[in-house]
């Protein structure tokens, strides 16, 4: 299939998704940012409210960490399982098996712009200055994004094959939600080695502080870093094309049979 046909076929089924999505509720798209901002004032009334939190720019910190995160969870959660959703398509015509998560990703990401747009709004409306340091978000979006890519495609594969790995993933997510800097600020460990380290071994981690630097701080992001986090994850997005190319046929009988 070529690659231009392949792209329109992600760009339709998403669409086709969201559609679909949107019609089962009374507000329909405004959905996209409302959920995500119930997650966030869930949060904030915890951590503020409940635990008193004293940072005066604590709703902006979390709302800048969380709405990225859950761009990250959602797509991989969805995409874990989206060539088992898809099994009624897998079963009448011959597709390539990334098409599944392919999509649920691209869906994602459309509903991310609607989130990101909202929280450029926030940011703008409580005083926070558009700088020349917006523009790391080019590279910072393009990695986010392969990074994204990449777990949701493996992610699929290894649910399609094992059912049991899909609460695994969500319990996962759960982990990292608590271990990336969501609620707290990785920089203020008070030991910087420990801080640093942090950075160092969980990317997810480096990557919600990156946004808090170039959104809230005027600072841009360890460009070197970013560049490795890239190139690891683009390798691994590389690896997961190959496993699902080579192993299509398989795929397509263990989500037929599940």
């Amino acid at each position: 299939m070529p690659f231009s046909q392949y792209w329109r076929l992600v760009d339709i089924l998403a669409r086709m998704s969201l559609r679909a999505d949107a019609t089962k509720f009374v507000l329909g798209y405004i959905w996209w940012v409302l959920e995500p901002m119930l997650y966030v004032a869930v949060l904030y009334v915890v951590f503020s409210v409940i635990l008193v939190n004293r940072a005066p720019d604590f709703l902006i910190f979390l709302m800048t960490g969380k709405l990225a995160f859950i761009w990250f969870s959602k797509s991989i959660t969805l995409a874990g399982s989206s060539i088992v959703n898809g099994r009624g398509l897998v079963g009448k015509i011959s597709v390539p098996m990334s098409l599944f998560p392919m999509s649920m990703v691209q869906e994602c990401m459309y509903r991310q712009a609607a989130v990101f747009a909202f929280l450029f709004t926030v940011l703008l409306f409580n005083g926070y200055a558009v700088t020349v340091t917006w523009f790391y978000l080019i590279p910072l979006l393009i990695v986010n994004y392969v990074m994204i890519l990449s777990l949701a495609m493996l992610a699929a594969c290894v649910v399609t094959v094992v059912r049991d790995f899909s609460p695994i993933i969500s319990l996962a997510m759960i982990f990292l939600m608590f271990t990336s800097g969501i609620f707290w600020d990785v920089r203020a460990l008070g030991d910087p080695a420990k801080s640093e380290l942090l950075l160092s071994l969980n990317p997810l981690a480096f990557i919600l502080d990156a946004y808090r630097q170039i959104l809230m701080y005027a600072t841009p992001p360890d460009m070197l870093h970013l560049l490795s986090v890239g190139a690891g994850f683009g390798a691994l997005l590389c690896l997961a094309v190959l496993l699902m190319r080579r192993g299509g046929q398989f795929l397509a009988l263990k989500a037929l049979t599940s």
